[in-house]
């Protein structure tokens, strides 16, 4: 936006942070809040402090700086008003678990290091960070963050104090990351619809079990190398043979990936589902739905534990709900999602709500080009996480304002 444009809004951006803010304090450190947000609006290539505040009338560089990396305002409920207002307007279909990198110079920035980069496509010295979007298919919005922090670095208790990482913050994986950040959005009294998420996600059996005991539904992407049993085998229990303990009741066929399975289905299985109307037109392809029984070693671990144990597991394997893609034109099938849903879910549903994973990228582009989410430059944990929470209340804000011009703040 222009200065005039930014100038013009100062009424109504008042009211948004006089309500998002309003968990904050002190006074000057909502003003600095407003202060900030009206900089990541404006125009301009860089998005870090010290060009911001030479762009912003009445901008204080110093004070900006104290506001963002020293002063010790609690981010989280600033996090939780944006999340609730946001949430009542958006009225999320689905929400979209994912992870964002920026990339990184030298070794200081707090969870910097050498690891998958998706901004580059490769490898490369970055900060990565799990997020939790709300989206339907013509808008989305992040509720909620965390910082990754690797194990090369709670390995280095000094390199942490350094940034100002919590003493009680230690290495966790991503998926446990995601998991957290559901926990603390329900303890927001936010409910989730659908979860979805990529593969980096969906291969993950610790991770569809934790959704699972949280009693969420969920629709994950899948590669083709994940193994699974059709839903029609049973499994045999062999003949005791009088020595030793009694053999364990197993499948006749061992597991195959799931990529043969869908291609043994049959073309004639996969139909035409239209997921959304696009700029060119409609978006659609060829989808089927298949019943399998997940297998693997993890697959197997937690479906003996359910059955109360090895020696009482009745050897049946859970049946899951595999969603395949299959393009025309495309010798075998491209794509594979696993759900919890029944398999008598209609397949428009799934499909839709699999293939709208993507709108999030509409945020990561106004997040990233427009509004500097990995302009900071700071290297503190607290100053990486008030940052982020600063851009995502500005990106709420005109998210707010497309979908509802008044902006009313709530009694």
């Amino acid at each position: 936006m222009r200065l005039g444009e930014v100038e013009r809004l100062r009424g109504e951006l008042a009211e948004f942070v006089a309500d998002v803010f309003g968990p904050l304090p002190r006074r000057d450190q909502r003003r600095w809040g407003e202060c900030y947000l009206r900089g990541l609006m404006l125009d301009g290539r860089r998005k870090s402090i010290q060009p911001m505040a030479d762009r912003l009338p009445g901008a204080n560089m110093q004070a900006l700086q104290q506001f963002v990396n020293q002063s010790p305002w609690d981010p989280l409920p600033v996090r939780q008003r944006i999340a609730e207002r946001l949430s009542e307007v958006v009225r999320p279909e689905v929400w979209v678990i994912d992870d964002v990198s920026f990339p990184k110079c030298g070794k200081a920035s707090v969870g910097v290091g050498r690891q998958y980069c998706g901004a580059v496509g490769k490898r490369a010295n970055c900060q990565v960070a799990v997020s939790v979007h709300a989206a339907t298919d013509t808008a989305s919005c992040p509720l909620e963050w965390q910082l990754y922090l690797p194990r090369e670095w709670t390995d280095e208790p000094e390199r942490c104090r350094r940034a100002g990482v919590p003493d009680d913050v230690v290495h966790r994986e991503k998926w446990r990351l995601a998991l957290g950040l559901l926990d603390t959005l329900n303890d927001w009294q936010l409910k989730a619809p659908v979860v979805v998420a990529d593969a980096g996600y969906g291969v993950s059996t610790p991770f569809r079990l934790g959704l699972e005991e949280r009693g969420l539904s969920y629709v994950l992407a899948l590669n083709g190398k994940e193994v699974a049993h059709p839903e029609d085998v049973e499994p045999h229990q062999p003949a005791y043979g009088g020595l030793g303990p009694p053999t364990l009741p197993r499948y006749r066929t061992p597991p195959r990936a799931v990529s043969v399975l869908a291609a043994e289905a049959g073309a004639e299985r996969f139909i035409e589902v239209t997921w959304r109307q696009g700029s060119k037109g409609a978006m659609s392809s060829r989808f089927a739905v298949l019943a399998v029984r997940p297998a693997g070693k993890q697959s197997l671990a937690a479906a003996q534990e359910a059955g109360g144990g090895r020696n009482r597991w009745d050897g049946v394997l859970p049946v899951q709900t595999l969603l395949v893609e299959w393009p025309d034109g495309q010798d075998t099938p491209t794509d594979y999602w696993i759900s919890n849903l029944p398999a008598t879910t209609p397949a428009a549903d799934l499909v839709r709500w699999a293939k709208m994973r993507w709108r999030i990228e509409h945020d990561y582009r106004e997040l990233k080009h427009g509004l500097g989410l990995d302009h900071f430059e700071g290297r503190t944990w607290r100053g990486w996480h008030h940052h982020v929470t600063l851009v995502t209340a500005a990106q709420a804000f005109l998210t707010l304002r497309r979908l509802d011009p008044k902006v009313r703040t709530p009694a």
